[in-house]
């Protein structure tokens, strides 16, 4: 039974294929259903033929859905103002609600007003297109929807092609499934090119308008949404006439669909274009060598292009927090340049900045080099032509003008002749006008320098200064620049005395000193600055307020090189060798590094790390650097919940006893009221510093600065030699300072430095160190009796004997100045006039 079932079922099943089969060579002999199937099959071919020319490799639009631009890194400044942005484009991200629905009908008025019917494609549009095309030679035009738009910039590249219309095409199907009309136009309205670097209409309201989209009127926002057919033509002057007629066009048609009225667009069809020259003002663009530094830091860290992360600092769209002050900056700048010019002054001219050829092609030669200044209305021109009573010279802009033999009369250094006489066609030099398209020669310093400044609390740099200007020479010698530092070494040869028993009351002989060397070298004797012999017994503080160097290789030579090495070490300064002379400034250093350890000395000794950083954010505000950055829990509450004020606790290690270095600031307050920095003393406000000049003297110096701020500078050649022997770090670098902090620190309330705890201070002579009973320091910078910073059981002990207790009088000079004036001078007069150690 089972099986004669089964074979029923076969039988059955046969019987109805075969009736399908018979059915279909029934209706195969029709003509009509041979020919349906004949297109069924070219239908499938061609599919798959499509699918394996266009479709095949596709991208996928999925990552459309987390899509982030890349976008340039933006500064802000110790205030949380933009100041500065790295970027190769112009980019800024937008939501969609953020642009305003004005802008945006604008652009669908302009690219696509069907946008929000179709499915992706205008096939009407593409219809017409066709037609066009085959009867037009020119070039093809197209129908490209927004949508097609966003697959072209995005997923696809501009080759002008069938086979990528019809890839963009099926793209633009797929992204209308995956995607919002709202988020497709949010990344068309932030990725769109539209001239000027700039991506996105944003960074374009910024460059054509300086404004941001919400500020933009009716007439702007219509000539940015014609910029996506032809963003070089319409941006520029001499096409006007065609971006004027396209705008008016924009308009009409936004009137045409109801989304202005014809009041509203004949207003703004009578609107001049009103486009900006000056780009975006948002961000000052202050860069100079401090933003440099910023941007070497963080490709460092994050790297370059997008090819080197996602953090990437010119597509990572960074936010840098910096310490970077403007006014601070500015005086800075200004200080160090006057200081330079000073120097350079009468000296004649040092020659042409750089050449280039003086060809047809001068002005786009001279932008291409990115030389420039920005000094007092000084401007970067390019000697074109030259005749026997003036030179032709012109501009990066094609702007040319009159260079007279009479405003280029000074000495030309290197042959003493004229400076006009020296200039060749394509010599690039610095000029300023003078009326009536007159320009006169102007000399950029070729002796330079760097400076910093820098909080003596948290190590942060407010300002840097790293030569006259960045595009002149990108060198930054603040940071980069190997220098020897002279007598600025010396507080911290006295800091290791100080740690291995001596006081700043101990009596060091000012007398010669000479060392042997073996037989091949015999004797070395040092000298003090200028070849001055030695002046007898006087104490550490005098040492120092004088810089002599006879007592700091003495102290130097009784405690040992190995301490003084390791707390130069130690303090960040650099790795010397423990030889007597590096006690006098022999090793190298940088202006960032030397000015650093004074902040830590300021800092009771304890470690700072220099930034110019404070934190950089993502795109997202997550901070990324540093590493173990922290939020403050409070700090930011908005009303008080009646607990402590969240306070930080101090950072860095203790490297150095803070009484030692509470001792060096103090002895350090005497250079500046008494001694080789005493030119700074009618500033008015609580002082420590020190000057330097190195042997040469090639370089000068000064370090110092307030308890909240602290300032290094030093000048030279960068290829070191003598500045003339009349160089000096308090003739020449403490002025640079002092130009500084009359407008810096102008409005900064003095307080003076704060003794660590344990420190004792004693009443003592300042000439013999003895300590002094009955008398009291006054405010005389010259009085004999001081208040001295002493270590508990390190001061002098009281004692009965008569000559210790009544102050000393003083001893009688050994060392006679060179002339006699009619008045009797004082040890730091002579010195002033002979240079001291300094």
């Amino acid at each position: 039974m089972a099986e004669d079932t089964l074979s029923h079922f076969r039988m059955r099943i046969r019987r109805d294929t075969s009736a399908v089969a018979d059915w279909l060579r029934e209706m195969w002999t029709r003509r009509w259903f041979r020919w349906l199937g004949y297109l069924a099959l070219a239908g499938l071919a061609g599919l798959l033929l499509i699918w394996a020319v266009f479709a095949r490799d596709l991208p996928s639009v999925d990552q459309l859905r987390d899509y982030e631009p890349p976008l340039p890194t933006m500064v802000r400044d110790a205030e949380g103002k933009p100041v500065h942005s790295y970027a190769r484009e112009r980019r800024v991200q937008l939501a969609y609600s953020e642009y305003p629905p004005l802008l945006v009908r604008a652009f669908l008025a302009a690219e696509d007003k069907t946008f929000f019917e179709h499915g992706g494609i205008d096939y009407p549009g593409i219809a017409s297109a066709i037609v066009t095309n085959l009867t037009n030679s020119g070039r093809p035009v197209g129908a490209s929807t927004i949508t097609q738009q966003v697959a072209k910039n995005l997923l696809l590249t501009n080759e002008l092609s069938y086979r990528r219309k019809i890839r963009e095409a099926i793209l633009a199907m797929r992204i209308e499934d995956a995607l919002t009309k709202e988020q497709i136009l949010e990344l068309y309205l932030n990725e769109i090119p539209l001239g000027r670097r700039a991506f996105g209409v944003q960074a374009a309201a910024r460059a054509y308008f300086d404004k941001d989209v919400d500020e933009l009127d009716l007439h702007e926002m219509a000539f940015l949404a014609i910029l996506p057919k032809a963003p070089e033509r319409y941006g520029r002057a001499r096409f006007e006439d065609d971006a004027v007629a396209r705008r008016n066009f924009v308009l009409g048609s936004m009137e045409n669909n109801g989304w202005i009225t014809a009041a509203q667009r004949d207003a703004a069809r009578a609107m001049p274009l009103g486009l900006s020259e000056s780009g975006n003002r948002a961000v000052a663009q202050v860069g100079g060598y401090y933003m440099e530094e910023v941007r070497r830091q963080l490709i460092a860290e994050f790297g370059e292009t997008a090819e080197d992360g996602p953090l990437s600092v010119y597509a990572g769209g960074l936010w840098v927090r910096t310490p970077y002050d403007t006014k601070m900056q500015d005086a800075t700048t200004r200080a160090l340049r006057r200081g330079l010019i000073r120097y350079d002054a009468g000296k004649g001219w040092s020659g042409p900045i750089a050449t280039i050829e003086a060809d047809d092609q001068w002005a786009s030669r001279l932008a291409s080099s990115f030389i420039g200044i920005d000094y007092d209305g000084w401007r970067i021109a390019a000697v074109v032509s030259k005749s026997a009573g003036e030179a032709r010279i012109g501009f990066s802009n094609g702007e040319t003008g009159r260079l007279p033999a009479s405003a280029a009369s000074m000495r030309y250094r290197k042959t003493g002749g004229s400076a006009f006489d020296a200039l060749r066609p394509g010599d690039l030099i610095a000029v300023k006008a003078t009326g009536g398209g007159s320009y006169a020669l102007k000399n950029i310093p070729e002796v330079s320098g760097g400076m910093v400044v820098e909080s003596p609390h948290s190590g942060r740099i407010y300002a840097m200064q790293g030569g006259f200007d960045v595009r002149l020479s990108p060198f930054n010698r603040a940071t980069q620049a190997e220098r020897q530092p002279g007598s600025t070494i010396k507080p911290f040869v006295y800091a290791a005395a100080l740690d291995n028993g001596m006081t700043p009351a101990t009596m060091i002989v000012d007398g010669s000193f000479c060392v042997y060397q073996g037989a091949r070298f015999g004797n070395k004797c040092f000298r003090n600055f200028g070849g001055a012999g030695g002046s007898g017994e006087h104490t550490m503080r005098w040492g120092l307020e004088q810089s002599r160097n006879l007592m700091t290789v003495r102290a130097a030579s009784q405690i040992g090189m190995e301490p003084v090495v390791e707390t130069i070490r130690t303090m960040g300064i650099g790795e010397h060798e423990p030889y007597l002379s590096t006690a006098l400034g022999a090793g190298s250093t940088t202006v960032e590094k030397i000015t650093n350890a004074y902040a830590m000395l300021a800092n009771h000794g304890r470690e700072l790390k220099p930034r110019v950083i404070d934190y950089a954010q993502d795109r997202r505000g997550k901070v990324i650097f540093p590493r173990n950055w922290r939020a403050c829990d409070g700090c930011n509450m908005k009303d008080w919940d009646g607990k402590p004020m969240p306070r930080f606790a101090p950072s860095g290690e203790q490297l150095m006893d803070p009484m030692t270095a509470y001792q060096v600031v103090h002895m350090l307050e005497g250079v500046v009221q008494r001694g080789t920095a005493v030119r700074l003393r009618d500033l008015g406000i609580p002082l420590f510093g020190k000057t330097g000049t190195t042997s040469g003297p090639n370089d000068v110096w000064f370090v110092g600065g307030t308890p909240d701020v602290i300032a290094g500078v030093y000048i030279g050649f960068d290829q070191p030699r003598s500045m003339g022997g009349y160089a000096q770090g308090g003739s020449l670098a403490a002025p640079i300072f002092k130009d500084f902090a009359l407008v810096a620190l102008a409005d900064r309330q003095p307080i003076p430095f704060a003794a660590p705890k344990g420190v004792r201070m004693v009443r003592i002579d300042r000439r013999s160190g003895r300590r002094v009973y009955g008398s009291w320091p006054t405010s005389d910078p010259k009085a004999s009796i001081i208040w001295e910073a002493f270590k508990p059981e390190s001061e002098p002990r009281r004692t009965i004997r008569e000559e210790e207790i009544t102050p000393a009088r003083p001893a009688p000079r050994q060392d006679a100045p060179v002339r006699q004036d009619s008045g009797r001078r004082t040890d730091s007069e002579f010195l002033e006039d002979r240079g001291g150690i300094i």
